[in-house]
């Protein structure tokens, strides 16, 4: 069904080694509001949708969403990689590096793993697509969030670029859910 290029949907970039903002970051790998939920959120959501606009507008934004976890991944481990031991201590990363040395891992910033439980889907597509929609805008404001916590100006462009998909994708459910509502 996909095919996969091998090279990142945008370039990471980051000016040196960060394990603070690195311990932000990889909430949008596997928190709540990440890319992990969002992803398996649309990709399952598509099955219970009754037009081909709405399964392809999920298909299309979940598939989309997996190459936004690999640029939160590349992110966290660049903003990892070339980090001293004292370094991760005071970011207060201890735990995590302790746990997975600098492997990625599925957990929000404070360290709670990921969960099904962030995953909804109720069958009915108009309740659906409004979950979608809060998806959607949750993630941005993390990623507002985010831009506000680092200082780094190549850090800030790739959070800035997945904050505008959020905000596209934001704009296509609601093109379907009009669609699925009707005239």
């Amino acid at each position: 069904m996909w095919l996969y290029e091998k090279k990142l949907q945008y370039p990471v970039r980051v000016s040196g080694p960060d394990p603070r903002m690195a311990k932000y970051v990889i909430t949008q790998y596997g928190g709540p509001e990440g890319e992990l939920s969002a992803a398996l959120r649309y990709l399952n959501m598509r099955y219970s949708m009754p037009t081909d606009k709405a399964k392809g507008a999920l298909t299309d934004i979940g598939t989309e969403e997996m190459a936004h976890m690999e640029l939160v991944a590349t992110l966290v481990y660049k903003l990892l990689d070339g980090a001293s031991i004292e370094d991760i201590k005071a970011a207060d990363a201890g735990g995590y590096f302790a746990e997975h040395d600098k492997a990625l891992y599925w957990i929000n910033s404070s360290g709670v793993p990921w969960a099904a439980a962030y995953v909804s889907a109720t069958g009915d597509p108009i309740a659906d697509m409004h979950e979608n929609l809060a998806a959607e805008q949750k993630a941005r404001a993390v990623y507002e969030n985010l831009i506000k916590l680092t200082d780094d100006p190549q850090v800030k462009d790739v959070l800035r670029f997945l904050r505008q998909r959020e905000v596209v994708h934001f704009q296509r459910f609601g093109e379907v859910l009009m669609d699925l509502q009707g005239p």
